[in-house]
């Protein structure tokens, strides 16, 4: 298959035209087969319960070469904290940074260890990983602060799981100090957005002159569809960057957790999927 490397995803197509973006969770070593954990989420858009209901042992599912948003660069320490299933890029992670003999350690969120994870494998790594069950004493539970006063300096920082625990993760380390490009994340999925205010606003193809309404209620790939205009999307919240368009003029409202801030600030491309207009018009580079 073809090579990847540790933090890399798949787009994986599934029953109902559904597709989504699953992250390796093999050794980067190896080459004859990809390994995705999915965890069935009861709030789920039909991903997670596709893979569960409707996959089975023997069918045959399309998917895409592996892509990489999360790479893994080069420090003298590394600090890996995944809560939940987030444990799957870090597990790929902790694999490649063993075989290389990097020195880091690995924090592991979890509800209670019969939901934890790979936990045998997890074990392998020794004393370089620190369980921390919802359910276990107060002595094992994660001292955010403390863990991070303890890293030496340099550590780069990476950071998988809920975005409530990524947000934490990131404020505390920022709230001390941490540098911005030292600080490196992947979401699964975006929050609900409050969507009451939404107006509606004119979008204009460059190409044509075309200009079609987005209505309040419906994305900026949903209105264009309807007018034979096919926008490539995979994950539908702003979390993959599958679907990002260049802007040529106007004024984005960013809704998105894949671009960073200064690209925001740039605003010269955004994710219709689910990114909306602060400004009348916005002329996209379609």
């Amino acid at each position: 298959l073809p090579a990847f490397s540790a933090g890399s995803h798949i787009d994986v197509h599934l029953p109902g035209g559904l597709v989504r973006q699953y992250s390796l969770c093999n050794d980067p070593a190896e080459s004859r087969h990809y390994r995705i954990a999915v965890l069935r989420d009861a709030a789920s858009r039909g991903g997670s319960v596709a893979m569960h209901d409707q996959v089975r042992e023997g069918d045959t599912l399309t998917i895409s070469e592996p892509r990489n948003h999360f790479p893994l660069e080069h420090a003298p320490h590394t600090l890996l904290l995944a809560g939940g299933i987030g444990i799957t890029p870090l597990l790929c992670m902790a694999q490649r940074l063993r075989a290389t003999g990097a020195s880091f350690e690995l924090h592991y969120a979890t509800r209670s260890l019969a939901r934890t994870a790979f936990r045998d494998e997890i074990a392998a790594f020794g004393d370089r990983v620190k369980l921390h069950l919802d359910d276990g004493d107060a002595a094992q539970k994660l001292d955010l602060p403390a863990v991070l006063a303890a890293q030496p300096e340099g550590t780069r920082l990476y950071v998988c799981g809920p975005t409530g625990f990524i947000d934490f993760v990131l404020s505390t380390a920022k709230a001390r100090g941490w540098p911005a490009d030292h600080l490196h994340l992947e979401y699964f999925g975006a929050a609900p957005q409050d969507t009451t205010g939404d107006q509606a606003f004119e979008v204009r193809l460059a190409s044509s002159g075309q200009s079609y309404t987005v209505p309040a209620d419906k994305t900026v790939v949903q209105a264009l569809q309807e007018h034979g205009i096919e926008i490539m999307v995979s994950c539908e919240q702003g979390v993959c960057g599958t679907c990002l368009t260049r802007v040529l003029e106007g004024e984005c409202d960013h809704r998105d957790l894949y671009l960073t801030d200064e690209e925001k600030a740039a605003n010269d491309q955004f994710t219709p999927c689910c990114s909306r207009a602060k400004s009348k018009v916005l002329v996209l580079d379609i």
